[in-house]
């Protein structure tokens, strides 16, 4: 009876391990889709640009570009989202340079032209390699830089705006936590079960700077209610501008409330 009773324990705990595993395993390449290929630059859009290489301090090079634009208000500092890569954000880097902002957008480790592997601690490295060269390299004040984090890019802007200076941070189709998505896909699946990723629900509470939250209620990846979580999380100042239109495209589907949101928020800064 007691060897029978030992073999059922490990039998359990041999499947529960299991699990854990696989559910661990879909987590973590379920984050990152990046895809190699430049489709386009800025010189499409006729817009001037520098393309940059940086090496990060675990010596991966990183690729980026930086759009300037005449009589810029701030620049931006632009972390994408999980798929594609940086020329996929024409059409972004466009309002923004309407806006007279310039734009720093880079590509993660593995994206693009950079190298390496995309990982969640390689993408923290990615982003303070990229702060630092604007406020190294290009002698940019903390307070001229505006952090702008797209979906996944959320991760990014909260961890280094909870430990840099900056202007403001704005997060597009944010969310709260790693585990937070994962559990809106498999809700049947116990909390403990999701490892503690991108854990910006925590950080957001040390980010000082004003904090613009843009989001649809239609995100069929991203729910409203977990950029809402974020948002009550942070501390003041803070605001939130909805849209509606699908997790890629709402940008496009509520263009005029999108460019309306972030430009008045840009504008108030100096209030």
């Amino acid at each position: 009876m007691l060897i029978f009773i030992f073999k059922w324990v490990v039998w359990v705990i041999v499947v529960f391990l299991l699990l854990i595993g696989y559910v661990r395993y879909i987590e973590s390449h379920a984050i990152f889709y990046p895809m190699k290929g430049i489709d386009l630059t800025p010189k499409y859009l006729d817009l001037a640009f520098e393309d940059i290489y940086l090496t990060t301090a675990d010596n991966f090079k990183i690729n980026g570009w930086f759009i300037p634009a005449d009589k810029a208000r701030y620049t931006v500092l632009f972390f994408h989202g999980n798929a594609g890569n940086l020329s996929h954000r024409l059409e972004k880097i466009m309002i923004m340079h309407q806006m007279r902002l310039n734009v720093f957008i880079i590509d993660y480790r593995g994206y693009g032209r950079s190298q390496g592997k995309p990982t969640e601690a390689g993408m923290y490295l990615d982003a303070r390699c990229a702060y630092d060269y604007l406020v190294d390299k290009r002698k940019l004040s903390p307070e001229q830089i505006i952090l702008y984090g797209e979906s996944l890019g959320n991760g990014a802007v909260v961890h280094l705006a909870a430990e840099s200076k900056v202007a403001a941070l704005v997060i597009e189709s944010g969310f709260s936590r790693g585990r937070d998505v994962a559990k809106s896909v498999y809700w049947f699946v116990p909390n403990f079960f999701f490892s503690n990723s991108f854990d910006s629900l925590t950080k957001i509470k040390k980010v000082s700077a004003p904090k613009l939250f843009i989001h649809s209620r239609n995100d069929e990846i991203v729910p409203l209610r977990l950029s809402k979580k974020l948002y009550a999380a942070a501390g003041e100042p803070k605001e939130f501008c909805e849209i509606i239109g699908s997790h890629n495209t709402a940008y496009m589907d509520s263009r005029e409330a999108y460019v309306s949101g972030l430009g008045s928020f840009i504008d108030r800064l100096k209030d």
